[in-house]
């Protein structure tokens, strides 16, 4: 495999979108090795196959504002590889998607879901449409509009969506109830919708408990704990409130909590109403921390990321690329011991090579964001089998998993001077499954 000869391939291929070539980037950068011991996977051309979609498709979203006025948006749904199951991967309703933007959030999500060892194959979908400041009528009606068009396309054995940012249980409900309209069926052709309509337990909070799990596991790997660490947080929607939630309960000390406005810093453990309240922001669809600081009387630091403030554990839970090379320089020099992403991609190749360069313990978000898509992946068997499940029973399978991973991060990631390279780990970890099963399927 000539890396740099495929990145310039898929550079040339894919012009003017650079979130897909650094996600290609970083997985085929530490593939390589792995891939060179394997010549099978350079005989059935792989790489080649596995960084182009199977399908993109787009259409136009048009909907009806409060004032009558006709709007109209983009609707995407990435198709990338089902070598392993049905496509699987979340909504995004956010100004910022585009075509890039959902290539590498489908590209990621394979190797996510590979790494969860359900059969799940990798998918992503959205829309430009901006939530923000729009009534809850108006959201409905977009909703329906956009699964009008995307209906088609998805199917309980075919693709599965879920929600992402912007995408909520409100939005899942009124996307789902649209479908069971047009098709004239009650599947689970979505995931993350209402417990009291098939959804499952513990959903909601997934994605930040399997990423505290996994945290607690590279933890213990190191011989620490998380008992009495300090965490810095970005974010205040799902992932982020499900990653307080859980490390309050395991005793760490949740010190920061920042969004598109600035940060606030916690002067004492978060009490369960300040949880609670970090879900009220969410839904309220401002997009802004400050609230929190005046209801709680805490410090707010206006424009200021959170990654400035002396911590034990940064967890980026928001948007891709959001912690930087300047951000990684400063956790290091306050003497951070782990980053873990829980968002997508949550930072820059040049922090992440700054952190492991410093020997910073660093979880890439396809390994320990990946318990909200495994806990997606259990719904979808529930409702195949038409039951359901308690949630400590869920939480039981959600630990097994995130434990499952981790191991094989150690696995493939564990470097002979001790390091353990989860990256690296992630990425062969999530390949191999896909890679043979593509190889197993033949070429057609």
């Amino acid at each position: 495999m000539n890396v740099k000869q495929l990145l310039a391939d898929v550079e040339a291929k894919n012009p003017g979108e650079p979130l897909f070539l650094q996600a290609v980037t970083e997985v085929l950068e530490t593939i390589e090795e792995y891939v060179a011991k394997n010549p099978k996977y350079d005989k059935y051309s792989i790489i080649e196959r596995m960084v182009e979609p199977d399908r993109i498709i787009q259409f136009r979203v048009e909907w009806v504002d409060d004032n009558g006025k006709v709007n109209v948006n983009r609707g995407y749904r990435v198709q990338f590889n089902n070598a392993i199951g049905p496509y699987k991967g979340g909504i995004r309703f956010h100004p910022s998607v585009t075509l890039d933007t959902l290539k590498f959030l489908g590209f990621e999500q394979t190797f996510k879901n590979s790494l969860t060892t359900l059969p799940m194959g990798g998918g992503k979908g959205g829309s430009d449409f901006n939530p923000q400041g729009k009534s809850e009528n108006e959201i409905m009606r977009f909703c329906q509009a956009f699964m009008t068009e995307l209906y088609t396309y998805i199917g309980a054995d075919k693709d599965v969506p879920a929600g992402d940012i912007g995408v909520g249980g409100r939005e899942v409900g009124y996307m789902y109830g649209m479908y069971k309209k047009l098709a004239r069926e009650n599947t689970g052709v979505m995931t993350g919708k209402g417990a009291g309509w098939g959804g499952s337990i513990l959903r909601p909070e997934a994605t930040g408990f399997g990423g505290v799990y996994f945290v607690n596991n590279m933890l213990k790997a190191h011989n620490m704990t998380i008992e009495g660490k300090s965490i810095s947080i970005s974010g205040f929607g799902n992932v982020a409130w499900g990653a307080a939630t859980k490390a309050t309960e395991l005793g760490a000390f949740v010190k920061v909590i920042s969004g598109p406005d600035g940060y606030i810093i916690n002067e004492k453990p978060m009490t369960q109403d300040q949880l609670d309240y970090m879900l009220e922001l969410r839904s309220s669809n401002n997009n802004v921390i400050k609230p929190y600081a005046d209801k709680f009387g805490v410090k707010f630091v206006a424009g200021k990321k959170a990654w400035e403030v002396k911590v034990d554990i940064a967890m980026p839970c928001a948007f891709q690329n959001e912690l930087n090379a300047d951000d990684a320089k400063q956790l290091i020099a306050n003497g951070v011991t782990m980053v873990c992403e829980v968002s997508n991609m949550g930072c820059t190749a040049d922090a992440i090579h700054a952190l492991q360069h410093a020997k910073v313990i660093f979880a890439p978000g396809k390994a320990a964001n990946a318990g909200g898509v495994g806990v997606s992946g259990l719904e979808m068997s529930q409702n195949a089998g038409h039951i359901s499940w308690t949630g400590e029973e869920v939480d039981a399978k959600l630990h097994q998993m995130m434990d499952s991973i981790h191991e094989n991060c150690v696995k493939y990631g564990k470097q002979e001077d001790g390091y353990i390279n989860y990256v690296k780990g992630a990425n062969i970890a999530g390949f191999i499954k896909v890679a043979d099963a593509m190889i197993d399927l033949g070429v057609c």
